[in-house]
Formats: C-alpha cells, structure tokens, sequence
C-alpha cells in the first residue's frame, strides 16, 4: 500500500467511495476545490493502481481539522484507515498544524475505537449533527501535547 497525496485523477475514484460510504457524500467540485486549496491536504491510498482509501485535513488558523476518513467496503479491516490516519498526523507538524480534530457520528464504533487508539479524545458532542440518519457527533481532539 502506498499512501500519497491527492491528485485531480484521484478525485472519480475518491467520489465513488466517498458516495458508497457515506449518506450525505461530497461531490467531485468538493474533492477538486480542496485538492487546489493551500490550506488542504488531503491523502489517498493505492493498491496496485486501485484507490482503497482517502483522508483530508484542512490548515484552519493552526489547528488540524480532519474532514473526511474513508476507505473502501472492500478493503476494510486491513489496517488503511490506520495508515491513512498515521500518515496525516505525521504530515500535521510539516503543514503548520499543531492539534487536530474532527467529528464522528457517535455510533460508529470502528471508527471512534481508531480515533481513541491515536489518541484522541471526546471533548464534546453535537447534537443531531449528522442527517441520513439523524445522530449526535462526537468532537474528538488529539492535543499536541499527546501527539509523538
């Protein structure tokens, strides 16, 4: 598995799994505006040619806000999301970033067992957040002080 950054030929096959993952998905203008953004960076993962993963972190004012973790139905389980997520916060420093956030719907257990095991924490919820289904969204921060 290689992980790199996003490029504009990515962004179909980004779309695609972000439309099967997700109930209320961004759309290819999302994915190529912020491929363009110098406050952007966003990663993918590749298997032999095939896009397996994606992961975006936005620069906002030294803080790391993470928009979106995804990887592929097929391909989970096998440790991508974890690299994608290592890989992001190891590139954090280098873009001018210190701690990091982001939001999670609060049923997803997966996910928040990932985000807990690279230190995050919850520091507060948003209720109803999330549509399609209606859920809370749990904040998670990882503080620099715990980054190493």
């Amino acid at each position: 598995m290689q992980i790199r950054e996003l490029r504009a030929e990515d962004v179909p096959a980004v779309a695609r799994i972000e439309a099967e993952v997700f109930s209320e998905p961004w759309t290819e203008r999302d994915f190529l505006e912020m491929a363009k953004a110098d406050y952007a960076h966003y990663y993918v993962a590749e298997e032999a040619g095939e896009i397996t993963g994606y992961c975006g972190l936005r620069n906002m004012a030294g803080e790391g806000e993470i928009t979106n973790v995804a990887v592929a139905p097929l391909f989970r389980r096998k440790g991508t999301g974890r690299r994608l997520m290592e890989y992001l916060l190891k590139k954090a420093p280098s873009c001018g970033i210190g701690d990091c956030t982001l939001e999670v719907r609060a049923g997803n257990s997966p996910a928040i067992s990932l985000y807990e095991s690279l230190g995050f924490r919850t520091e507060g919820i948003r209720p109803g957040f999330y549509a399609k289904p209606r859920e809370d969204a749990l904040i998670m921060w990882k503080r620099q002080e715990e980054q190493g």
